[in-house]
């Protein structure tokens, strides 16, 4: 089967002509070239690639972002007339870092991979990564080591492989620019999409000088996209405390109100009842608006309750052997204990209450 080369290109280099020509003569004669509103001194190469090279083109009347590109290349493909003769597309950049022999990797690999995001990964512990990328990339892939529990090699290559039976749910996938392409990676978690990794080679031209990649702009869209669902779910967190301590408080006015006398049982009866219902309110909010996960809510309610009381176990348990070895304030022990098994139980969250099922 046929598979279609997509290149976005923002003003490109003048290289990119002779890239597409190596291309084609490799036996890759399926190319979709993005202007992404390339200015005017550029648009000779854009016609240059089609009206010599047959180059599919498709133009955007202003720059509207990679992510955009991406997503209106995938439609473009997915709407093609002749679209079941294709297995698939694999993205490579407009500046000449992918050798034509890496992307001829990734066609093969989309035949291996048939249903799993393939993505050409470079090694930065190479001589000629330039030091911001070095280190973007390294931080990056420990930042979703932590919050994801994946280890991805490379989360920022553009040379990415995509089966056709994954595109349509990539085009969805919110983001315009730089950021959709780290909010591609998270999908694959969420949808349980498996990833498949190839090494390519690294190159980098004049220190990269090329790249249209902003560095604090579109770092800050990145790391906002890694830390977006951690910080939902402090906020989910800390909506079911303020609910929590609400209806406590509301329950303990009622009870005093009708006549019970202050004590155990109406602090008892007022906690119980207060925790249900902000637990519910909770588990409502982490599986609609943190995790977005499997749907059925018998099979994730038994499972957050579950971990709850495990939680809740382990905590009594833990605060207490702590103390009776070390001594000191039982509540800042406390504290420290339910910060630690907080940020245990997001990943639970997020690896088994609410991950979805193939």
């Amino acid at each position: 089967m046929k598979t279609l080369i997509v290149i976005p290109a923002l003003n490109p280099p003048e290289e990119l002509i002779d890239y597409v020509e190596r291309l084609r003569a490799s036996g890759l004669e399926d190319i979709l070239i993005v202007d992404d509103g390339s200015s005017k001194k550029f648009k000779h190469i854009f016609v240059e690639l089609k009206e010599k090279y047959g180059c599919q083109l498709l133009t955007h009347a202003k720059n509207l972002g990679k992510g955009r590109a991406l997503k209106n290349a995938f439609n473009y493909f997915l709407t093609m007339p002749d679209v079941k003769e294709y297995n698939g597309l694999v993205t490579a950049d407009s500046d000449g870092q992918h050798r034509v022999e890496d992307v001829i990797s990734m066609v093969k690999e989309i035949d291996k991979h048939p249903e799993s995001l393939i993505l050409g990964c470079r090694d930065f512990d190479s001589d000629n990564v330039p030091p911001k990328s070095k280190f973007g990339n390294k931080l990056t892939k420990a930042v979703f080591r932590i919050f994801y529990g994946r280890s991805i090699a490379d989360t920022q290559t553009g040379l990415r492989g995509f089966p056709k039976r994954i595109l349509k749910g990539m085009i969805d996938i919110p983001g315009e620019r730089f950021e959709y392409e780290t909010k591609m990676l998270i999908h694959t978690f969420e949808e349980n999409i498996s990833i498949a990794e190839t090494t390519i080679e690294t190159i980098y031209y004049d220190n990269n000088a090329e790249t249209h990649f902003n560095p604090i702009k579109d770092a800050l869209k990145i790391y906002k996209v890694i830390f977006g669902s951690f910080f939902k779910y402090l906020l989910s967190s800390l909506s079911s405390f303020i609910v929590d301590i609400g209806l406590f408080q509301i329950i303990l006015w009622i009870a005093l109100a009708i006549g019970i006398n202050r004590g155990t049982i109406p602090i008892i009866v007022s906690t119980v009842l207060a925790r249900i219902f902000s637990s519910y309110f909770n588990f409502t909010m982490n599986k609609n608006f943190v995790f977005n996960g499997e749907k059925s809510i018998r099979k994730t309610i038994t499972k957050y309750y579950s971990l709850a009381a495990i939680q809740m176990g382990m905590s009594a348990a833990l605060v207490a052997v702590i103390w009776h070895m070390l001594g000191g304030s039982e509540t800042i022990i406390k504290i420290i204990v339910d910060t630690l098994l907080f940020f245990i139980s997001y990943q639970i969250q997020r690896r088994w209450v609410f991950r979805k099922e193939k």
